[in-house]
Formats: C-alpha cells, sequence, structure tokens
C-alpha cells in the first residue's frame, strides 16, 4: 500500500484529466470511480472522485467544484528517457489548451503543472567550469521545452 498518494481536486474535470494522463504512461489505469449522491454540493451522479494509477504511483482526482484552483507552486515531475519522450509528452499536455512554460514547465489543459525533463538533467548542468556552465543556463533559461542536444552542445 501506497502511504502517500497525490490527491488532485478540480472543477468538473477530474474524469477527463485522468483519462489522458493514464493514456500517456506505461502501467497506468482508472482504478475507481465513485459518484456524488443526493444531499452533496454537486448533481446527483456527477463523478465524484477517481483512483487511477501513473507509472505505478497511484493519485486521486476529485471534481470539487469552483472553490478549487491549481498554482504553480506544486507540479508533477516526469523524468523523461530521451527527447522523443520529452517531445510526445509535452504534445499531448499542451494540446486542447494546456500552456507551454519556461525550463520545461507547463500546465495541461486542466491547469496542473507539470515538469518534462531529462533524466540525465543533473548530469547535463553538471560541470566545475563556470563559463561552460554559464552556457548552459543561458541555454536552458531560453528554452520552453527541453531540447537535450542543445543543452549537450552549449
Amino acid at each position: 500500500m501506497q502511504k502517500i498518494t497525490t490527491f488532485l481536486t478540480f472543477n468538473d474535470q477530474a474524469e477527463a484529466a485522468a483519462k489522458l494522463y493514464v493514456s500517456l504512461f506505461k502501467d497506468s489505469a482508472i482504478l475507481n470511480t465513485t459518484y456524488y449522491v443526493e444531499g452533496t454540493h454537486m448533481p446527483v451522479g456527477t463523478v465524484m472522485t477517481v483512483e487511477f494509477e501513473l507509472a505505478g504511483q497511484k493519485y486521486v482526482a476529485l471534481n470539487g467544484g469552483p472553490y478549487f484552483t491549481f498554482t504553480t507552486g506544486i507540479s508533477l515531475s516526469v523524468s523523461c528517457e530521451n527527447q522523443t519522450e520529452i517531445d510526445e509528452l509535452w504534445e499531448k499536455l499542451t494540446a486542447n489548451g494546456g500552456q507551454p512554460g519556461d525550463c520545461g514547465w507547463l500546465k495541461d489543459p486542466f491547469g496542473v503543472s507539470w515538469q518534462i525533463t531529462p533524466a540525465n538533467i543533473n548530469k547535463l548542468l553538471s560541470t566545475n567550469d563556470p563559463e561552460l556552465m554559464k552556457r548552459k543556463m543561458a541555454a536552458m533559461m531560453q528554452m520552453h521545452k527541453f531540447d537535450i542536444a542543445t543543452l549537450e552542445n552549449a
């Protein structure tokens, strides 16, 4: 049993978000869906929660109404093995109203912030050469989506 579970509260898009997210990663699935009943603040039969798993990690999405919004103060970070994975995730998460950000950050169409980063980002940015580090940081600061080749060649 997973001890800590990320809980994401949406206005009314929990099910759509969960379906998108599970479509992006291997070993992912929707595990359970619950619905609002009479006497609650949402219409009867509206999806209340969606429990889902992304790459083996459990999450819960809740339709809580318009009282909740997402901020960039918390994000889901994905370590990508190669540029192809970065490109695919970036495209799918920014489609249909998602917003690209800087330095590998984006907001998906539901307002959830993601960091789509190379798995070897620490190695790409590690150096004892201050001039090299300056070039790498300058290159990274101009990027929206990470470009591994550009960082390697900086």
